[in-house]
């Protein structure tokens, strides 16, 4: 064995040793795990780094959800060196807030860039094989699992009895992702946005929209799986995507860089005939929600909630936004009434203190196809 694999190994033996209990309690660990009763609370966050501190996890104990989606950004790996990787693993596996998450609630999860490997990183990432075999032992996946093994980590989930049967549905945004498209700033990126964010101009990322039909966020193999999802019966659909869905000219990662996928997946919703569904989003260092009617087969939302340790300094515009935009450590919350025919539901982002910040009311009976 070499020096870099037997630090490997312990690395992720430190890890597994730290989060075995979560893999017996509360890591949900099947591909299309259920729970006997109905979901009425969910809760979900992104971008939580593992060598900061980390004080959320109690008020998000405190809102008492029956289910957590870490939805990204989980560690801050940013390495190709696999035993760096898992000893971030065991950082988080130690935190006591998480610990005590990971005891008490179901937990699932996504990966976005950083715990997938690097910064904005896609497809040709050398080493996803590797990241993707810590992702599935940290987060408690069956030797069987088949996210071991596909083209990405994407999976799918059932929760509750038939009538009240909630499908979330994670897409892996980078195991298949092909290059960004950069816009081009005279004297660079860095400068041209501490300039502006000076201002108290709204300030857009780097990136760009690719026209180019075969750019893809997830390619065709994901593209047939989400089909074949979104046919499955459920009564309420969470599309939780490690990036924004639908934020316009924010000039940073999201589905909107890819403007075939963008459309391709309102046309998926509409073709599969899949109703009640809204989304939830992280990656971006800051809470806001977003809705979009045009060209979709009813009003899309979009609920992004952003970091759990992470802020980020200043607001990129959002043509879509429709609420205030916090820029301070929180997480979502998702409470959900079967009382009525068809379920209400109240989208919350959380501060640190467990403050309602942002709230939204949602009538399904809207999220119906016309």
């Amino acid at each position: 064995m070499t020096d870099l694999s037997r630090r490997t190994a312990l690395g992720l033996a430190a890890a597994a040793a730290a989060v075995a209990p979560a893999a017996r309690a509360g890591i949900v660990d099947a591909p299309h795990a259920a729970l006997d009763r109905p979901l009425t609370r969910i809760a979900w966050g992104s971008c939580a780094n593992q060598d900061k501190d980390q004080p959320i996890w109690e008020a998000v104990l405190d809102a008492k959800p029956d289910l957590f989606v870490f939805l990204g950004d989980n560690i801050y790996a940013d390495t190709r060196d696999p035993a760096v990787m898992a000893r971030k693993y065991a950082t988080l596996a130690a935190k006591p807030g998480f610990k005590r998450l990971r005891d008490s609630v179901p937990l699932i999860a996504i990966w976005d860039d950083h715990d997938f490997g690097e910064n904005d990183a896609g497809g040709d990432y050398p080493m996803k094989d590797e990241s993707r075999r810590q992702f599935c032992d940290f987060w408690g996946q069956p030797a069987g699992s088949v996210r071991r093994t596909r083209d990405g980590v994407y999976a799918a989930y059932v929760f509750g009895p038939d009538g009240r049967r909630v499908q979330i549905i994670l897409p892996d945004l980078r195991w298949n992702r092909t290059p960004l498209l950069s816009k081009t700033f005279k004297g660079g990126y860095k400068a041209w946005a501490v300039a502006r964010g000076l201002t108290g101009k709204l300030t857009p990322g780097p990136y760009d929209r690719n026209p180019d039909l075969d750019a893809t966020m997830i390619g065709e193999p994901q593209w047939a799986w989400l089909h074949e999802q979104l046919q499955q019966p459920a009564d309420l659909r969470i599309l939780g995507s490690s990036l924004q869905v639908l934020a316009d000219f924010a000039g940073w990662e999201g589905w909107i860089n890819y403007a075939n996928d963008h459309q391709r997946l309102f046309d998926t919703i509409r073709r599969t005939g899949a109703e009640r569904l809204f989304c939830i989003s992280g990656d971006t260092h800051y809470a806001e929600v977003s809705t979009l009617s045009n060209n979709t087969p009813y009003p899309i939302w979009d609920f992004t909630s952003s970091g759990l340790t992470e802020v980020w300094p200043v607001t990129p515009p959002n043509a879509l936004r429709v609420s205030p935009v916090l820029r301070e450590r929180n997480f979502g919350l998702i409470e959900i009434d079967w009382s009525r025919p068809a379920p209400a539901v109240t989208v919350q982002i959380r501060d640190e203190k467990g403050a309602v910040r942002i709230t939204q009311a949602l009538d399904t009976a809207d999220l119906r196809i016309g």
